[in-house]
């Protein structure tokens, strides 16, 4: 039987195939996911922004990063020296000579296939005049010429050749290594050894450890998890947080301490120009001593934020920390939504504290709606608009006019606003307006139904009801001149709305017990608006329908002909119910295929930019959606974060998953109790006429 031999490359020939071919795996997908992308696409995009966001601070950084940016150079320099290494390792691929060739005993004697006896013994006494030996001739020839004449000749010389393709039979099988033979020479032992030891001891597990120790530290939205249990803590003890209570316990976030983040930063001027921010601010009480907001971090961060939201001026070297503040802001503020929801969840199913109250999770959103904005709480949405100034004000507010937000000055008739705005001259005029037509306008629908009864608008109580809210996006420039006196959902805020672009829809369905008021937010901007459900309504509908049947069944004239109608009304009835489960059954396998579709397609969460003059970085239009009840300030679903409305789409709101009560999270000391006295302590003075989301 024939043996197995295993050798390196000598020649090093099979090592460039090697070589080319792992090249290549790099290469390839290498330049489909890292060449940039057309730059021209997004100057573009930017130039069709300019109307309306050329003021904006995140479309000017935009610019001057794309014109400065070098890196989008460096990646083509890279990827093109790549495929160079791969197209030069190529080339030498085609041109190494193959070693193995067939043998053919036809080609080594010089003759055509299928020759005779006679002409094959003809050539060999010629080549063997030629190259024996004995005449000066070449051995290794004369070898090569004596074996291909056996193997045409000799009968098992050429059954040898015939089978094996060798007229010495079978040989041993030769398998091939891709590696040069001077890695396993004893002289470059030492060398080899070291490399592989770097390599697989050092550098492999550095690498694999760094990413590990450092994805543990961060939950699945890049927040660290010392951030979400800073936040459980201080939500679990304030359950009744306000304004200024909330900005504390944001600005104490991890991802602000340098020691936790190395984005952040702590500079020796510090110490001089931040306490000059808290003279110009004014309200900071500078004695608070409360952990962590005693903190050098946690207290520059909150003058900051503050600072972002009165509009003032800092100095270069804080400008640059305040756009790092703000930039975090809304990912950490959505993250104290998901820890109060998270908490109101815990309370309802195990209870043993109080649930965060609605006006925790609705001042989060604010926040975000005011750090994107660079508002405060208190001051005029009429200032989200460029060229506007606190001066202006007065115009608008006049007794003759009576604008105060946004919808009132979409409200006015185009001769009373330029009258109005009369401060403003035509070019400024047409920007304000331009800005002021791409805010969104949001209407708001809900449809209530029992989907596992007979009669899916007859709700009675204890009724898992479906609630079906449908959201659609106009831009405010579409209202046109619209009735003050006719109020629209859009209305019932006094904040004004801040986005772009087109009509939209979306439909969000929850299934709860009882129906409560749906609220809609805005999570970079204003309030989209507020609806009443009207289950009640529906309820007294479907009882005087009812009792009108009872009725019209009491006043026949005998039991025979109440039976004889009985029985055509049963007929009818089970007509009228076959159609009505075929409808039923027909929505609920669309609403499944919705669902498997959603599960299977991944929705951009890019819908259109924001109005923001003061926000460092490019933000979405995203909304907030839930059911609360006001009377008792709690959640009745949790908030959904609508991150897709853009066009028209539909999508479900499923019900709350089941908590898991082992999370370290959730390992809060059993000596916390609530303190509704913190708010007292707080450290930042607040306005006594805050503001309350009462839609």
């Amino acid at each position: 039987m024939a043996g197995q031999q295993f050798q390196y490359d000598d020649s090093g020939n099979t090592f460039f195939y090697f070589l080319t071919s792992f090249v290549g795996l790099i290469v390839i997908p290498a330049t489909y996911y890292l060449w940039p992308r057309d730059q021209n696409a997004e100057q573009l995009r930017l130039k069709s922004l300019r109307r309306v966001h050329g003021r904006c601070l995140w479309y000017r950084l935009r610019l001057m990063k794309s014109q400065q940016s070098i890196i989008p150079t460096l990646k083509k320099v890279a990827l093109l020296f790549g495929w160079a290494v791969f197209l030069l390792l190529a080339y030498k691929v085609s041109k190494l000579d193959r070693d193995y060739q067939e043998y053919n005993p036809y080609e080594v004697l010089n003759l055509e296939p299928g020759a005779t006896v006679q002409a094959i013994k003809k050539q060999y006494h010629l080549l063997s005049l030629k190259y024996h030996p004995d005449k000066g001739g070449d051995d290794v020839m004369f070898m090569r010429i004596a074996k291909a004449y056996a193997a045409l000749t000799n009968e098992q010389s050429r059954q040898n050749w015939e089978l094996y393709g060798n007229p010495d039979g079978p040989g041993a099988t030769s398998f091939g290594i891709a590696l040069p033979a001077w890695i396993v020479d004893q002289k470059n032992s030492m060398l080899v050894l070291l490399v592989y030891g770097l390599a697989f001891m050092v550098i492999l597990p550095v690498v694999v450890g760094t990413w590990w120790y450092r994805s543990i530290r961060y939950s699945g939205d890049q927040i660290l998890i010392s951030t979400t249990q800073l936040f459980m803590h201080f939500i679990y003890k304030t359950p009744n947080m306000n304004m200024k209570r909330l900005t504390m316990v944001l600005t104490a976030a991890c991802e602000f301490d340098p020691r936790s983040n190395k984005e952040a930063t702590i500079r020796p001027t510090d110490n001089v120009e931040v306490p000059q921010l808290i003279r110009e601010l004014g309200n900071i009480n500078v004695k608070k001593k409360e952990p962590p907001f005693c903190y050098p971090y946690s207290f520059k961060a909150r003058v900051l934020v503050l600072s972002h939201l009165a509009r003032m001026e800092v100095s270069e070297n804080l400008e640059e920390d305040q756009r790092f503040v703000v930039r975090k802001s809304p990912a950490l503020l959505q993250e104290m939504i998901n820890v109060g929801c998270q908490l109101t969840m815990m309370a309802n199913s195990r209870g043993g504290f109080p649930a965060p109250r609605l006006v925790t999770i609705e001042n989060c959103m604010k926040l975000t709606q005011m750090i994107v904005q660079g508002l405060q709480e208190t001051k005029s949405p009429l200032l989200q608009l460029p060229h506007f100034e606190e001066e202006h004000l007065r115009y608008c507010i006049s007794k003759k006019y009576k604008v105060r937000t946004l919808q009132d000055l979409v409200s006015l008739k185009d001769s009373d606003r330029r009258s109005m705005l009369r401060f403003l001259g035509e070019e400024k005029y047409d920007e304000v307006m331009g800005v002021l037509g791409s805010f969104p306008h949001i209407t708001m629908g809900i449809k209530l139904q029992v989907l596992d009864d007979e009669d899916s608008s007859n709700i009675t109580a204890g009724s898992i009801v479906t609630v079906t809210v449908t959201l659609t996006r106009k831009r405010m420039a579409n209202q046109g001149d619209t009735n003050k006196a006719k109020t629209k959902v859009w209305q019932s805020k006094n904040k004004g709305a801040k986005k772009t672009a087109k009509s939209k829809k979306k439909k969000l369905t929850k299934k709860k017990a009882l129906p409560a008021p749906v609220k809609g937010k805005q999570a970079n901007g204003n309030v989209a608006g507020n609806v009443t459900s009207a289950a009640k309504e529906e309820d007294d509908e479907a009882s005087d329908k009812g009792s009108e049947s009872d009725e019209g069944e009491t006043n026949k004239d005998s039991p025979s002909e109440r039976d004889d109608e009985s029985d055509k009304q049963s007929d009818t009835e089970v007509d009228e119910g076959g159609g009505d489960d075929e409808e039923e059954w027909e929505a609920l396998q669309q609403s499944i295929q919705r669902r498997e579709r959603a599960l299977l397609e991944t929705k951009s969460k890019v819908t259109h930019p924001v109005y923001s003059l003061y926000f460092p970085e490019e933000k979405q239009e995203w909304w907030w959606l839930y059911i609360a009840d006001r009377r008792d300030q709690t959640l009745v679903s949790m908030p959904y974060h609508v991150c897709t409305l853009k066009d028209s789409e539909e999508l479900e709101v499923h019900e709350a998953k089941a908590m898991v009560d082992n999370h370290p999270q959730w390992d809060i000391p059993d000596t916390e109790e609530e303190d509704e006295e913190q708010e007292d302590s707080d450290g930042i003075e607040e306005s006594d006429d805050e503001d309350e989301d009462n839609d």
